[in-house]
């Protein structure tokens, strides 16, 4: 019976450190983007793009922004 039972030491949870961590990028929208005062190109396109009539957009990942 022993035999085939898995023991809890079989397999170990790794926990990442702080360091290992990247960085995420909060998702904006073009508002923000006329309110920051540098550019970035990404943030350009993303506000040429909304410029245009009848335009959809679900926001833009702000690299000057990194939590």
């Amino acid at each position: 019976m022993a035999a085939g039972k898995k023991t809890a030491t079989s397999k170990k949870k790794t926990v990442l450190s702080d360091k290992t961590r990247q960085p995420q990028m909060p998702i904006v929208t073009v508002d923000v983007c006329h309110k920051c005062t540098q550019v970035c190109a990404r943030g350009v396109q993303y506000m040429e793009k909304m410029s245009q009539p009848g335009a959809i957009g679900y926001g833009v990942p702000c690299i000057l922004r990194r939590k």
